[in-house]
């Protein structure tokens, strides 16, 4: 059976794919605050989830996707039982929309602003597993070398926040920011109250171990 994870990036490429070469595609599809505010159309919170700037966006996007999904959708299926796949998804499309609306709220009758990509939902599972396996190497360039998950998530959130009040170049990294943050939140919450995995505990027990 094919996983959730290997599923939405199966998807997202094919729909990515499609709209590097057709405009309407694109267009009908892409994060435009206007026309949520006028027209209503509510959809494109997640449906610019699935289309990208480039082939290289795309790729980095789907690649640390699965390697963070990988691990989180297989330790909710442990966590949560026979649910753990349906809490799993609703995460990821969930953190979609949520890591959105900081930016529709800026930028709601901004006529010029468009946003693309499933880097929001991505940021959420990249966090869930930083949570839960806090001491996993992880890489972040243009550090040579594999620092562990419970530094390395603090470093990203203070350079996107960095970035994001720069405000130059076309990455949303507000929506990094809140992706993560909600990832966590998420977690928290339905760990808390669908089940007796004490995320806290294990995270703090985790990173003792490390240091020691």
């Amino acid at each position: 059976m094919v996983s959730i994870t290997i599923s939405i990036v199966l998807l997202t490429s094919v729909i990515s794919f499609t709209a590097f070469s057709n405009e309407k595609v694109m267009d009908d599809l892409i994060f435009y605050p206007p026309a949520i505010t006028n027209r209503n159309q509510w959809y494109r919170f997640i449906t610019c989830g699935l289309i990208h700037a480039d082939f290289l966006h795309l790729a980095f996007n789907m690649y640390s996707f699965y390697l963070f999904g990988d691990i989180v959708e297989k330790s909710f299926f442990t966590i949560f039982g026979e649910q753990g796949k349906l809490i799993y998804l609703t995460l990821y499309i969930t953190a979609l929309i949520v890591s959105l609306l900081p930016t529709y709220i800026s930028h709601q009758n901004n006529y010029h602003y468009r946003s693309l990509g499933a880097s929001g939902a991505v940021s959420a599972i990249i966090f869930a597993g930083i949570f839960l396996y806090p001491t996993l190497g992880m890489g972040i360039f243009p550090i040579p070398f594999h620092i562990p998950g419970f530094i390395f998530g603090p470093l990203y959130l203070v350079i996107s926040y960095y970035l994001a009040n720069k405000g130059q170049g076309n990455i949303n990294h507000s929506a990094h920011i809140w992706g993560a943050i909600y990832g966590i939140i998420f977690l928290f919450i339905t760990s808390r109250f669908m089940s007796e995995y004490d995320l806290l505990n294990n995270f703090i027990n985790q990173v003792a171990n490390y240091l020691r």
